[in-house]
């Protein structure tokens, strides 16, 4: 299907798509997405902001919405605001949900939205140049998949290492956590700038995890990956019998960096910087990863495919692909992107939805985009795999 620069369109014939935040003057950054098999629900995140700059940031907001799996739509909610001023003079950022399946007391516990909390107006760039950290980790939980939430709770202490006292700055995700299926730990992607021997701040991946052998009140770090990384996401693969973690992290390389952990993320190995997955500029982009079961009925040596999305385009945030591995513990098994939307695009999330209309798997992507420029609007699409990868399937 064709398009315009002055009226980019999806290059695929999505099943459904939606505007669920404008800019009007204001603008919404930073998308999150959170499917919730169970109840049929889609929650979707972001960032309001009183203008452009990351330091403007000063709520984060949602909107609910009903998919019907008989028709393939989604009816949406109005707007609410989650979380605003946490911590009294700090601004929450990094939206990151995951939805924990394990009950307490015979209920869901439901949805946990984990975020960074961060002092004033100080910029990202202003804690790595002065070596400060002004970022808190913070949560909020809902036990009616979204209807209401808990107050602000400041995790930091809890979660963090005395060694994290070497941080420049820290934040997590963006974009969606998940829950591992075998232990039910929590795993919330994130990165450090470490300060290192020489006084320099370094980027690293990371995550934390959180434990439900004791109903949530124990977590840890895992390890730094090796190489220069920084906003991740993470996928767990079934491989070969064994379950392992797979990272895929933004880097100032040009290209993206990928690595593997098979002890929950404690530590990850395997590091490897993916040619195919190509950066938008020096400063690089956001991504996001989400994994799947293997289609039945399809050939593969791995029970876990992997779908990624980012803009195409090697000079700026333009034309978004999505990017299809079905080898996902190989750098090289990337096919070629189909590009879903044509124009101005920055960030995203991806969500796996089951069995779409063509009997392929169905997905769902929330992302940043515009006519002029790359954050006017956060459209909502869904599309099946067949849709954009009719050789593959």
């Amino acid at each position: 299907m064709g398009t315009t620069e002055s009226s980019p369109k999806p290059l695929v014939s999505v099943q459904q798509q939606a505007t669920l935040f404008q800019a009007k003057p204001l603008e919404y950054r930073i998308p999150a997405l959170l499917y919730i098999e169970k109840y049929r629900t889609i929650l979707a995140f972001a960032e309001h902001r009183g203008g452009a700059r990351d330091e403007s940031a000063d709520q984060i907001v949602m909107r609910r919405g009903t998919y019907d799996e008989t028709k393939y739509t989604v009816q949406w909610e109005q707007m609410q605001t989650i979380v605003k001023k946490p911590l009294g003079d700090h601004r929450p950022m990094n939206p990151c949900p995951v939805y924990d399946k394990v009950p307490v007391n015979g209920n869901d516990r439901n949805v946990v939205l984990v975020f960074i909390a961060v002092e004033g107006n100080v910029s990202e760039q202003e804690q790595i140049r002065k070596k400060e950290n002004k970022a808190r980790l913070c949560q909020v939980t809902s036990a009616d998949n979204g209807v209401s939430w808990s107050p602000v709770k400041d995790l930091t202490d809890t979660v963090t290492h005395p060694d994290d006292k070497t941080w420049a700055t820290f934040a997590v995700g963006p974009g969606h956590s998940f829950q591992l299926n075998e232990d039910k730990s929590l795993v919330i992607p994130a990165y450090a700038y470490w300060i290192l021997d020489d006084n320099t701040p370094s980027p690293h991946s990371f995550c934390f995890v959180r434990s439900d052998n004791d109903h949530g009140k124990t977590w840890r770090r895992g390890n730094y990956l090796a190489l220069n990384s920084g906003e991740c996401q993470m996928v767990e693969l079934k491989s070969q019998g064994k379950s392992v973690l797979y990272c895929n992290s933004r880097s100032k390389e040009k290209v993206r960096v990928q690595a593997v952990s098979d002890n929950k993320g404690r530590d990850f190995k395997n590091h490897d910087f993916v040619s195919k997955l190509v950066e938008s500029s020096s400063q690089g982009c956001h991504g996001s990863v989400i994994g799947f079961p293997r289609p039945a009925g399809v050939q593969s040596e791995e029970d876990t495919w992997v779908l990624y999305s980012h803009p195409i385009d090697r000079n700026e945030r333009k034309d978004l692909g999505v990017y299809l591995n079905k080898e996902p513990l190989n750098p090289e098994s990337w096919t070629e992107p189909t590009v879903i939307y044509k124009g101005y695009c920055a960030y995203s999330d991806l969500q796996y939805m089951g069995p779409g209309p063509d009997g392929s798997p169905l997905f769902s992507c929330l992302f940043e985009s515009g006519t002029k420029s790359n954050y006017e609007k956060i459209l909502f699409f869904m599309f099946t795999l067949k849709q954009v990868f009719p050789s593959e399937y």
